[in-house]
């Protein structure tokens, strides 16, 4: 069975930072591409990244460039996030996802998310 789970979440002040991991059980992370989103109260889901399976491409959402990083261990079968410089608005569950490729629109996994509350 595929699985997915993420941690590092937890309340963080404006201006503070995090590191999420995503770990897989049940499969090989190597051949697929993870996607980060979130979902904040009363909003749609949004993609926040996405890195490739070799993890020599990376995408992001424009609000989070030059503040959060995607970056993969496949030795250790888990993707991260890293963010900095979090800002109120960012305050949503986030989710990491696996999939065949970034682009694709078909997610085999997903995680249970975890929260990242930013408030001062």
């Amino acid at each position: 069975q595929l699985q997915l789970v993420e941690s590092g979440g937890g309340l963080v002040h404006p201006g503070g930072s995090l590191r999420l991991s995503c770990e897989a059980s049940g499969f090989t992370l190597d051949y697929y591409a993870i996607y980060w989103f979130r979902q904040a109260p009363g909003k749609e889901r949004e993609e926040v990244s996405c890195i490739s399976s070799s993890g020599q491409n990376t995408n992001y959402l424009g609000a989070v460039v030059g503040r959060f990083t995607v970056s993969r261990d496949n030795d250790k079968n888990t993707a991260y996030l890293q963010m900095n410089f979090l800002r109120l608005e960012d305050s949503a569950v986030y989710y990491c996802a696996a999939a065949s490729f970034c682009g694709s629109m078909s997610y085999p996994s997903w995680g249970q998310g975890t929260q990242v509350p930013v408030s001062s």
